[in-house]
């Protein structure tokens, strides 16, 4: 199914049949991406006197319990519960669930101290001109499939400044998705300032981070449709889908 609609004073449409997730699922198995010494994602089949809840133990259906870290295990949303005393679900904060999102790919910068950091002036420079939608979509380069399954724990991944941040706030985007464990250093003693930066004030109400996504090289640097997909759950975060697709000029 084709639509169109207007995008920068201009006619596009695009191909729903065609989107391309950016999630990475939550799977059993060692293959699985995982960070903050999260417990793996894991499911056990129902056992309830003679009931077993394993078609493959003989059961009459497969009736498991499964056991996951949303924040840990794959791409998911998070809202301002995340950093809150009050857990406030992020499926009763995040109600746009399309919108045109702008991707881009940035190398960070190497600190001092080794750590490896998503500057302002990188994000200046790549968003020069650019009419940012809601939605603002951060690949960080290289960009090798192995994200799909790293195991961040204890390598300190890159991260935001909170200057880039600050720079991400002022251009009013309310929907920031990164490939990374989180906006913040993997160790900062709690602070966690790019988070709050993010989420100060009225912005809590309405904005929303989705963090370990992986975006394919096929798609370039670029406006797209996006649909946020949250999994019905009331949690201050949730497994998340992120769709986008591609926009075509229609003359």
């Amino acid at each position: 199914m084709k639509i169109q609609f207007k995008q920068n004073q201009k006619i596009v449409s695009c191909d729903l049949n065609q989107g391309i997730d950016l999630s990475i699922s939550y799977k059993e198995g060692i293959q699985q991406v995982n960070c903050f010494y999260a417990n793996l994602f894991s499911s056990q089949a129902v056992k309830q006197g003679d009931f077993i809840g394993s078609v493959k133990e003989g059961g009459p259906v497969n009736f498991y319990n499964t056991f996951i870290n949303i924040h840990g295990g794959g791409t998911h949303t998070e809202g301002v519960g995340h950093i809150s005393k009050e857990r406030h679900s992020v499926n009763q904060i995040l109600k746009q669930f399309f919108g045109i999102a702008y991707l881009i790919s940035v190398y960070p910068t190497k600190a001092e101290n080794g750590d490896r950091i998503i500057q302002a002036e990188s994000l200046s420079l790549l968003l020069e001109g650019v009419s940012i939608p809601d939605f603002l979509i951060i690949r960080t380069l290289p960009n090798d499939v192995s994200k799909t399954k790293q195991h961040y724990s204890g390598t300190n991944p890159p991260y935001l400044s909170i200057e880039a941040m600050e720079f991400i706030v002022s251009k009013q985007v309310k929907h920031l998705l990164i490939d990374l464990p989180s906006v913040d250093r993997e160790q900062d003693g709690g602070k966690l300032a790019a988070h709050h930066c993010f989420w100060e004030g009225s912005r809590a109400n309405e904005c929303s981070i989705t963090e370990l996504i992986y975006i394919p090289d096929i798609l370039e640097d670029n406006y797209y449709l996006i649909n946020l997909q949250l999994a019905s759950m009331e949690q201050d975060a949730v497994p998340s889908r992120p769709l986008l697709f591609r926009l075509e000029e229609t003359i």
